[in-house]
């Protein structure tokens, strides 16, 4: 039995189901509420040890997302609730777990993938601490398994020899969790959205994580065919690391600008600049957790990669914040957050924050090649709102004496009004289209949502017609124009894309040499 699915990391897998749903050991309850609150912070107590500990071997962005759990473990505002319960006469696991499935409520309420993705964090915090009240250890998958449950918590993943193959297959999870961004950086098959099952699977499954599926309880005919295609797939990436180190030129000699999309610091740590054409996107989101970031942590953040780059360009993204309420203290609470206050309305809207990040990416562009872009533009008077913003915050710092630079100020283009009507934006200084939410709009399926999947299609010829029409615009008028979006590092799509006009494309680091093998293939 085939069951579909959405691809999250490319790549095949075969190997016997893990169940990763079994629960926690019962707790013993305590005799007074003293002795449950005692219970309760040592449990903590435990999970911030045993994340500390991890963290003193894990590399970029693992330890940043461990660094984020230790974070909100300890920070009272998640533990407050539950010892409130407590003092109430709940016992500590119950009291716990209440608290912690209504902060995860309120993230899987908002209608941004991203921030719906964070709850599996929230998710993975809730069980740690409750193994630790019940003094209870997670078995260990086989070498080789198919992770298969509802969701993954990153330490699960973090703590998994992935050396001897297996991959991960979930029945909800999400394309833009923590987990996928993990498993797309050490090339673990992963496919999420697949649904409950009649029955709990069990046995030898196989993945195939490049299509977006699983089949279960195989035939001998499934398998070899099932084997073919990986060693298909195996040998396609194989060829496709030859690429990595050339300039991306199309078999006509069409040059193609490959940069590579990054969300914290540390994604450039073990990548080496030449392989690239420079950051397409950085994403800002990451300083953006449970605290809002002071103007010194991100001009470090900022400068960190645009030292890295060496005079390649860095384009930075604005905070893209919104939904429920994921950032204390920043977003509001919206019956629909995904066509409300979020992207550059919420920053508009919050001038105190945006104006410490204006500042920031001011003095930090005098580190390297800094391009700035705002996200969900959708009129004209936002991006001049925005660029005046910047123009009197570089004035303040003039006045201050401190040093700064203006970067050049582009927008993503996501919102179909700009794909539509490009030329109420011809003072910007170059396009970025957002080709996720681009598509999402414009066809009306979210990209994490198995059940509208199908309908979630860049390739689609309204789509296309848009970024071709963009294109057509910024070469008519001079202004760069480049993709960001997933459908970059798609193989299958890179065609279309340079068939409608687009020379510059920015990818996941992982995607890099599958991608240039794929302009390589290219005809025009």
């Amino acid at each position: 039995m085939r069951i579909e699915g959405v691809p999250a990391s490319t790549g095949y897998a075969e190997g016997p189901l893990f169940d990763l749903d079994r629960p926690p050991a019962a707790y013993m309850g305590k005799a007074s509420a003293a002795e449950e609150k005692a219970a309760l912070e040592s449990a903590i107590g435990k999970a911030v040890s045993r994340l500390s500990t991890m963290i003193e071997t894990a590399d970029g962005d693992a330890a940043d997302i461990l660094e984020f759990h230790v974070a909100m473990l300890e920070d009272d505002a998640l533990s407050g609730p539950a010892l409130s319960h407590i003092d109430e006469g709940t016992a500590a696991d119950l009291a716990w777990r209440w608290a912690l499935d209504a902060e995860i409520a309120g993230y899987e309420a908002s209608d941004q993938d991203y921030f719906r993705a964070r709850a599996a964090d929230l998710r993975d915090i809730r069980d740690q601490v409750l193994r630790a009240l019940s003094e209870d250890s997670e078995a260990s998958a086989p070498a080789g398994a198919i992770l298969y449950g509802e969701d993954i918590a990153p330490t699960r993943f973090l703590e998994t020899d992935w050396s001897a193959g297996g991959g991960i297959a979930l029945r909800a999870g999400s394309t833009a969790s923590h987990v996928a961004m993990l498993a797309r950086s050490r090339g673990v098959p992963m496919v999420v959205g697949l649904g409950a099952s009649a029955e709990k699977p069990a046995g030898v499954a196989l993945l195939d994580a490049e299509h977006g599926g699983i089949v279960l309880s195989p035939s001998p005919a499934e398998i070899e065919a099932f084997r073919q295609s990986s060693s298909s797939f195996a040998a396609r990436q194989g060829k496709a690391r030859t690429f990595l180190a050339r300039p991306a030129v199309t078999k006509a000699g069409t040059a193609v600008r490959v940069q590579v999309n990054i969300a914290y610091p540390s994604d450039v740590d073990g990548l080496d600049i030449e392989t690239c054409d420079g950051v397409g996107l950085m994403r800002t989101e990451f300083l953006f957790g449970r605290t809002l970031p002071d103007e010194e942590t991100q001009y470090h953040a900022y400068r960190k990669v645009l030292e890295w780059a060496g005079g390649k360009p860095v384009t930075i993204r604005t905070v893209d914040a919104g939904g429920d309420k994921p950032v204390p203290g920043f977003t509001v609470e919206e019956t629909n957050p995904f066509l409300g206050l979020r992207g550059i309305r919420l920053s508009l809207a919050r001038l105190d924050v945006f104006r410490a990040q204006i500042r920031a990416l001011l003095r930090a562009a005098i580190h390297g090649n800094l391009k700035v872009m705002f996200p969900m533009i959708a009129t004209a008077d936002e991006y001049a709102r925005t660029a005046a913003l910047f123009a009197e915050e570089q004035s303040g710092l003039a006045a201050r004496g401190i040093a700064h630079k203006m970067p050049p100020l582009g927008i993503m283009v996501e919102v179909p009004s700009v794909a539509i009507a490009p030329e109420a934006f011809a003072n910007v200084a170059f396009f970025s289209i957002g080709s996720n939410d681009l598509t999402q709009y414009v066809m009306a399926a979210a990209r994490d949502n198995a059940a509208v999947a199908n309908l979630n299609l860049v390739r689609h010829p309204a789509v296309l017609r848009l970024i071709a029409s963009v294109a057509a615009f910024g070469r008519e008028k001079g202004i760069p124009v480049s993709l960001c979006g997933d459908a970059g590092g798609d193989p299958a799509t890179i065609p279309a894309l340079i068939e409608a006009g687009l020379r510059d494309l920015s990818v996941a680091p992982a995607q890099l040499a599958m991608a240039k093998a794929a302009i390589a293939e290219v005809p025009v």
